[in-house]
């Protein structure tokens, strides 16, 4: 699993360096209580206002409130404090507001020696956030994401698309935070290879469900307006990172490094007074999915 996210990682990397006609800035970073990783941030080139690929491989000594919000599949265990985890977590947020932003990640836990029943597990998903609609690229995400899944027998699309829809849910707004995708988490219901097997067959795909994405609409025109309103989506974006994502509540509680815990964050948002949009905008189009979850491929 170590090797597979490193590999993904310089994978993704390139490619994002290519499009973008940019470098990253690459940090190699330890942490005192075991492990640490490498960040790899992209800002202010053409194509993304801030895109972040982070690996990291820690362990360690669990708090007991941490060990509740980490979950798996041993949530009942209060002696297995001692935990492994590594994984990789991607999100890119391009300029043009016709581009969608994307988070990807896939990770892999133990707790305790890793030898007993539930004291492993492999969690993740991707998911497509856009500020406006286009709704063959909606479904070409998800199709790329669907053959992944249909290709292991320990995953399941329609499972983990209604499970993507209801975690990346924002209650106070009553509203989902994008069109959804895939999300997983305790997976290790079979054998630990092939629970492997799926989550690299979906980390090796990220590229080609969002590549051709971006690459189509990241020329596109736009008005201030169009602007504006994606910085009120990512206003929404900031919001459940901060106040629900599971990861970033792990990461805080188990003394992480910040600058990659918040590396998702956009680089500007925006939040206005009691903003309403048109009636039969395109604005008012996107509000009707995210308030009003879809499926994609019928």
């Amino acid at each position: 699993m170590i090797d597979m996210v490193y590999r993904i990682q310089d994978l993704i990397c390139a490619d994002l360096s290519t499009l973008d006609d940019s470098n990253f800035r690459e940090d190699v970073w330890s942490r005192k209580e075991g492990g640490g990783g490498r960040s790899r941030v992209f800002s202010g080139g053409k194509v993304f206002e801030k895109a972040g690929v982070n690996v990291s491989v820690v362990y360690g000594t669990l708090e007991p409130e941490a060990a509740k919000a980490m979950g798996g599949g041993k949530k009942s265990s209060d002696n297995d404090l001692d935990f492994f985890a590594t994984g990789i977590s991607l999100v890119l947020h391009p300029h043009n507001p016709m581009a969608p932003s994307v988070h990807a990640n896939y990770r892999y836990f133990e707790r305790g020696d890793g030898q007993s029943d539930g004291s492993w597990w492999f969690g993740g998903g991707a998911d497509l956030t856009p500020s406006y609609l286009f709704e063959e690229d909606i479904r070409h995400f998800h199709s790329v994401l669907k053959a992944s899944c249909d290709r292991h027998e320990v995953a399941s699309y329609s499972k983990f698309k209604a499970w993507c829809d209801e975690y990346f849910f924002i209650p106070h707004r009553g509203e989902c935070r994008g069109v959804g995708g895939i999300f997983f988490d305790d997976l290790n219901q079979k054998d630990r290879q092939s629970c492997f097997d799926f989550v690299e067959d979906c980390a090796s795909s990220f590229l080609d469900s969002y590549m051709p994405i971006v690459k189509k609409r990241k020329e596109m025109p736009f008005t201030e307006k169009n602007k504006q309103w994606q910085q009120l989506r990512r206003g929404r974006y900031v919001e459940f990172n901060l106040v629900y994502d599971r990861g970033t509540t792990f990461g805080l509680r188990t003394n992480g490094r910040i600058e990659s815990i918040l590396m998702s964050l956009p680089l500007t948002a925006r939040w206005e007074y009691c903003h309403e949009v048109e009636p039969g905008s395109r604005e008012d189009d996107l509000m009707s999915v995210v308030k009003n979850p879809v499926e994609w491929l019928q």
